[in-house]
């Protein structure tokens, strides 16, 4: 990662007592540069954090805010309560597995976190993005719109207790994005969080994922590498690479992505769908199936299904295959049965589907201008049309020319 000390040590705790060990190493010889021991009150767990920042700080004499415009973000709840801080991390835990059942887990601890402090502002955007997740990953028609509501509700509320909480501004600009398609206004948000927080990888993420929306890959990509230097652990920045990699024809890299996101969350949704869709893109009908075959059961596994049966030689089978995706999640991911008629190559119930896509707010078309299914037909006069209405550049008309 190019970092030049580590903060290591150990946690221990005994009854109503924590010791804590932490040593500062300077990476290029492993000399320690400062280490300290200390035995506190598991309730006082907040100021033995402020006593090792301010140590380590004073060791290594750095500023920690490196634009004139950040903020110092606290995790910390407004009234001290340790159970509250415990609920969020456990909320971000669940978020992180990326399940139907881990996304409800974490609505559950964040909705704890904010019961037990409700001025924590973290845990109300750990809320929000909780409910927008599983609102456009597994939910739809009514129950989806539901989901955003909720998600609306806590993001607005975190802002209100925490103007420049960049936390609560990603939740806010991840609604916006995925429920409003509000671009423009999402990518404000995202920057105004990075600005406040510029060292914050997931708002990185998001910015890179929202521009790719509007066509600008080259940004996206690199974005999103940056935010791997700094969390080279976190299985969304992969699945996105994945996606961007794929659209730009790279699929050895997208391969690699998509699979070291397996090797992180191996019982994860969508990352088999990935691994089937770039086998899609090679022709490859056999390792396409056998991926799709592998995709968390549900609704990604059944979209996975009608994509990789329709390049394969079973034609009674890719039928089957779409009629069981209309008849069980035609309403509310009406994007990705226009995604399988295009590998039918078929416009005409391509753009319809599309067209149903946007009458229900399908969040699947922030995918369009970087879906390789849906652009090959960039060309077609309809395509251009649909661009327009949903608000997002026609490709040659984009910011950037990636």
């Amino acid at each position: 990662m190019g970092v030049t000390r580590l903060l290591e040590g150990s946690v221990q705790r005994s009854g109503g007592t924590v010791r804590v060990s932490a040593e500062l190493i300077d990476t290029s010889d492993g000399s320690a540069q400062w280490s300290e021991r200390y035995d506190r009150q598991y309730k006082d767990l907040f100021t033995l954090q402020d006593d090792i920042t301010h140590a380590v700080v004073s060791a290594l004499r750095l500023r920690l805010l490196p634009s004139a415009h950040a903020v110092a973000q606290d995790e910390r709840p407004a009234s001290g309560n340790l159970d509250a801080y415990n609920a969020l991390l456990q909320g971000r835990f669940y978020i992180s597995r990326n399940t139907e059942a881990d996304a409800r887990m974490a609505i559950e601890h964040y909705t704890r976190a904010t019961s037990l402090d409700p001025r924590y502002a973290l845990g109300w955007s750990g809320l929000s993005r909780a409910w927008t997740l599983l609102g456009f990953n597994f939910l739809d028609s009514a129950p989806m719109h539901a989901a955003f509501v909720k998600a609306r509700e806590a993001a607005d509320h975190a802002l209100a207790l925490a103007p420049e909480l960049a936390a609560g501004h990603l939740a806010r600009g991840e609604l916006s994005y995925r429920a409003e398609f509000d671009w423009h206004g999402a990518e404000a948000e995202f920057r105004h969080a990075i600005a406040l927080a510029p060292n914050d990888s997931e708002a990185k993420v998001l910015l890179g994922s929202q521009l790719a929306t509007l066509g600008e890959l080259r940004a996206a990509i690199e974005l999103t590498q940056q935010a791997l230097t700094t969390d080279p652990l976190d299985v969304n920045s992969y699945i996105w690479l994945s996606q961007y990699f794929s659209a730009l024809n790279r699929l050895d890299e997208s391969e690699r992505a998509i699979r070291r996101a397996i090797e992180l969350q191996p019982a994860a949704a969508i990352q088999h769908w990935r691994l089937a869709v770039i086998e899609i893109l090679r022709g490859d009908a056999k390792a396409a199936l056998a991926a799709a075959q592998q995709e968390v059961p549900g609704v990604w596994q059944d979209i996975a299904l009608a994509q990789a049966r329709q390049v394969g030689s079973d034609r009674s089978a890719a039928d089957a295959a779409l009629r069981t995706l209309i008849e069980k999640h035609g309403t509310g991911f009406a994007y990705h049965v226009a995604e399988v008629y295009a590998l039918r190559n078929d416009p005409t119930k391509t753009f319809e589907w599309l067209d149903r896509a946007f009458k229900v707010r399908d969040p699947g078309i922030t995918l369009l201008l970087f879906d390789s299914f849906i652009l090959r037909f960039k060309n077609d006069p309809r395509f251009a049309a649909f661009c327009r209405k949903v608000g997002l550049p026609v490709p040659e008309e984009k910011r950037d020319s990636s």
